[in-house]
């Protein structure tokens, strides 16, 4: 016997698929949002930025570095020459801009919400890259708020 489904019902299934996409969405766009803001924070701070800088710095193995490197260097937010330092494009230099506001911005809702610094950095890490333009927004305005 052939169960039907009301519109209700159907309603949640496909905001529960949409959920679950933007996640995985998400997910994938972790690695490149990480690796373009640690290369721009590595040629602020040391004037250039090399594969073993990031190996370093992210705890993972040159190969990793290398194949996300490619990665980067094929949706053009990076220049890269074998031996040479690392460069970002006027893209991957957009996008890390991005993320930094992204960041800080999640940093600074934490902190007026009473989470220690160093708690809000690290929580900052995962939420950045899950939270919506619309949350975002809000956290910005509250934090304007609180802090005025």
């Amino acid at each position: 016997m052939k169960k039907v489904t009301s519109d209700a019902s159907n309603q949640q299934f496909e905001d529960q698929i949409r959920q679950f996409e933007s996640v995985r969405a998400a997910h994938q766009s972790e690695m490149v949002e990480d690796y373009v803001e640690l290369i721009a924070e590595l040629i602020h701070l040391n004037g250039s930025a090399r594969p073993k800088d990031i190996s370093q710095r992210l705890g993972v193995t040159k190969p990793t570095v290398t194949k996300n490197l490619a990665r980067l260097q094929r949706e053009n937010l990076i220049s890269h020459e074998p031996y040479r330092s690392i460069k970002l494009t006027d893209e991957g230099r957009r996008l890390a801009k991005a993320c930094r506001e992204r960041h800080r911005t999640v940093v600074d809702f934490l902190i007026t919400l009473g989470v220690s610094a160093k708690t809000a950095e690290h929580d900052a890490e995962g939420i950045e890259h899950h939270v919506s333009d619309e949350t975002l927004e809000i956290f910005a305005k509250y934090t304007r708020t609180m802090t005025t």
